[in-house]
């Protein structure tokens, strides 16, 4: 079999932005099967809604960390290559946890699902590479929201199927359909070389200047962290609120609520248009806000559904506004270490994202819904202080530090 081009000589199709949209979707989808899952996972295994949270902070931590071992390779190994071997892996941990037997196998399995679904961090960084300079804003966008509606619809599909068949199944299909994203991948991406020869370790060290030398990286990893953190808290905790009155509703309806989720993705590339053409920085500043007002609607509003649909659609809308804009930036700094840029961010996103979903359990356990919507707003106030004092750092000159580059300062080590 002839092999194919290397895709510095391929243009960029729009096959190439539809496979990978739903690539990115099927493949964190795995990471999301659980949320509505989670009151059903409880009872079978006797465990308490924190035991419960736990196993799904696990796989968002494993996520985090796929992004330290793997994504860094997506500089340095052929991308389509790394993807199915990733997908092959992925496939493994999904057997593993739909025959779970124990909460400590339950755990082991979904940790390894959320290690595996960092290839979609080696996706992301490969179509900004295949994207010209004046649309890269747009096909980040609609990579990104066949992400986002994968980690919405994920919720509808595991929800139904648990409610119908039980909570093991959405795991069986969705082994299969790694597969089938493999061999597409295999089939129909170009083959892509990478653009430096560094290994591993040399990587992972060159990682640091970049935290070092980068203060608009830092920025957006930490302002992303506040978004994603506080979006797991509440992703995490909506199948016990909906349980309780006056809803009293399971998982079918708590997953039905990934549909109207999905109503803020389609949203994502307009928000990356935007960017292409006024700035990113302009649109994080408007989703801080848009996510912050969320919150206050699900607080004040969220026992009558009118007000939990407005708050889901808000804070589903904001999110992926900033995320888009926050990956947008950090693609325009290094094209030559774009998969390491984005090592660092999904790597605070999803290390963020854990702590959200444990401590928002936390929250629920101690203080019920007002405890969880105050979390949103504790995180979401943490990135807009660390997004203003950053822009007035950069309005007072080249010499003035921001906090955010301070506090790289702080954890970096010499390279």
């Amino acid at each position: 079999m002839s092999q194919q081009p290397d895709s510095s000589n391929v243009p960029l199709k729009t096959e190439h932005v539809v496979l990978m949209a739903i690539g990115t979707g099927s493949i964190v989808a795995n990471i999301y099967y659980i949320q509505p899952l989670l009151s059903l996972i409880a009872s079978h295994f006797t465990i308490s809604a924190t035991s419960a949270g736990t196993v799904a902070m696990l796989s968002q931590l494993g996520t985090a960390l796929g992004m330290f071992f793997f994504v860094p390779l997506g500089d340095a190994k052929e991308r389509r290559g790394l993807i199915v071997k990733l997908l092959l892996a992925a496939c493994i941990c999904l057997v593993a946890m739909a025959t779970a037997r124990n909460f400590w196998w339950l755990a082991t399995a979904s940790f390894g699902i959320g290690l595996t679904a960092a290839t979609v961090h080696v996706i992301v960084p490969y179509a900004a590479h295949l994207a010209p300079e004046g649309r890269r804003g747009s096909v980040i966008g609609t990579v990104m929201s066949g992400l986002l509606l994968g980690i919405l619809l994920a919720r509808t599909v595991s929800g139904l199927l648990g409610a119908w068949f039980g909570w093991r199944l959405p795991y069986l299909l969705s082994a299969l359909l790694m597969l089938v994203i493999a061999a597409l991948y295999r089939s129909r991406l170009p083959r892509s070389e990478p653009s430096s020869k560094l290994s591993w370790p040399l990587l992972i060290r060159s990682t640091g200047t970049l935290i070092r030398t980068q203060p608009v990286l830092v920025e957006s990893s930490l302002v992303g962290a506040s978004f994603f953190g506080a979006f797991s808290a509440f992703w995490t905790t909506l199948v016990f609120f909906l349980q309780r009155p006056p809803y009293h509703y399971g998982s079918a309806v708590a997953g039905l609520f990934g549909l109207v989720g999905a109503v803020g993705a389609a949203g994502a590339p307009l928000i990356g248009r935007r960017a292409d053409r006024r700035g990113a920085r302009s649109n994080i500043t408007f989703a801080l806000l848009i996510v912050l007002v969320a919150f206050v609607v699900l607080w004040l509003l969220g026992r009558h559904m009118a007000g939990l649909i407005i708050g889901v659609i808000l804070l589903d809308f904001g999110v992926q506004a900033g995320h888009v804009s926050n990956q947008t930036r950090i693609y325009a700094l290094l094209p030559e270490a774009r998969s390491r840029l984005n090592m660092v961010y999904m790597f605070c996103y999803f290390s963020a994202g854990a702590i959200g979903s444990y401590a928002g359990t936390v929250c629920w356990q101690h203080f019920g819904w007002k405890g969880v919507c105050a979390l949103g707003v504790g995180m979401i106030l943490f990135g807009a202080a660390i997004h203003t004092l950053s822009a007035r750092s950069q309005a007072g000159g080249a010499d003035a530090e921001s906090p955010a580059q301070q506090m790289a300062d702080m954890f970096s080590v010499d390279s």
